[in-house]
């Protein structure tokens, strides 16, 4: 299996077990909650399953029965959850954040994270965590687009063929800037496009078929399944677990439209990890010491296929599962370019209000 083969709308609390009360009230400075049975982990739609049975839902329970530490969890868009600790940082609420690049990177550069090195992590790549160990993947990911194979006998091909007449008020993705898969958008469109200023002029086209913004991706599938959406975006992890439960959900890549991107013509994606983090000044830092090295466990990631649906981030898990195998087959052919995360993360602000001038949004 090819390395690293590998998402946001209001935030809600997921209910259950992992329900979060309607207030937080642990502080960073409180001994009393340090040290209570909790750990609250913020995170980017996608690996909770529709039906309670995705890799979180596993995890999360093997963890509580393994140490009698509840997990809290709250859910968003990927940048979404970034501004939500940037806004208690002087407070925080969360121990453990989990989001998609460049926001991850962004987490780090804003003062959101401190350094711990999980166990296992020594079986991350490199570029897969930060070199200073204030993040590492803990979920590999690619980023990809769905459709209705009920209505569409044949996915498209390319980026052209969205701006069809057939796809008008059909056709939605989730906003750059707020999701990560939305982000993802702009970063493959500029990739594909060869350029920003080209990758814009096209999005500036497609916004003619785009029903307008979403805040969440995860929520995007669904309205395909259902035959009211004809294309969205998302990811290969959350779309293949999603299409357990939705037969008329399938997944493709756009080619580039510039062949000078890719000689072959291929269809083209880059890898769009789950990255975790501690939370600088955590309120229960230990147990989210402890919940980082219980997701990079051989036996999580193990799992991170065979009920996720997803690629796991140790190179020494060595997957095998039915899962694994069609994942494997999904990929084949589908280049692989490996965006600029560092340009991206410096510029992205920039970047998304080229894109909300370009589309009107």
């Amino acid at each position: 299996m090819p390395r690293n083969l590998h998402r946001l709308g209001p935030i809600a609390a997921v209910v259950g077990s992992l329900a979060l009360a309607a207030t937080l009230t642990a502080c960073g400075g409180d001994t009393a909650a340090s040290d209570a049975k909790v750990v609250t982990v913020y995170s980017a739609d996608g690996l909770k399953g529709e039906n309670g049975d995705g890799w979180y839902d596993q995890v999360f329970k093997d963890f509580e029965k393994q140490t009698g530490i509840k997990v809290k969890y709250v859910e968003g868009g990927s940048g979404e959850m970034v501004q939500r600790a940037v806004r208690e940082k002087s407070n925080p609420q969360a121990d453990v954040l989990v989001t998609l690049p460049p926001f991850i990177q962004q987490a780090d550069g804003k003062g959101l994270l401190q350094k711990y090195t999980p166990k296992g992590s020594d079986q991350v790549a490199g570029g897969d965590k930060a070199a200073d160990a204030t993040w590492t993947c803990v979920v590999n990911n690619y980023f990809g687009f769905v459709y209705d194979k009920k209505e569409l006998k044949q996915a498209p091909t390319t980026w052209d063929e969205l701006l069809d007449a057939r796809y008008k008020n059909r056709l939605q993705y989730s906003t750059p800037g707020v999701a990560g898969d939305g982000t993802a958008v702009l970063v493959k469109a500029i990739h594909d496009f060869g350029g920003k200023e080209r990758a814009l002029a096209y999005l500036k086209k497609l916004q003619a078929n785009n029903v307008g913004p979403s805040a969440s991706t995860g929520k995007l599938a669904p309205k395909v399944d259902k035959g009211e959406l004809l294309v969205a975006n998302g990811d290969v992890q959350m779309n293949y677990a999603q299409s357990k439960d939705m037969p008329n959900l399938g997944i493709w890549f756009p080619k580039a439209t510039d062949k000078a991107a890719d000689a072959a013509g291929k269809p083209t994606t880059f890898a769009l990890p789950y990255a975790a983090g501690l939370v600088t000044k955590a309120p229960h830092t230990d147990n989210g010491r402890k919940l980082l090295d219980f997701m990079l466990s051989a036996k999580a990631q193990q799992q991170v296929s065979e009920i996720g649906g997803g690629f796991s981030a140790r190179k020494d898990v060595k997957a095998t599962d039915a899962n694994a195998i069609a994942l494997t087959k999904l990929m084949d052919g589908v280049a692989l370019f490996e965006p600029d995360w560092v340009d991206i993360d410096k510029n992205l602000t920039s970047y998304v209000e080229d894109w909300k001038t370009a589309t009107g949004s």
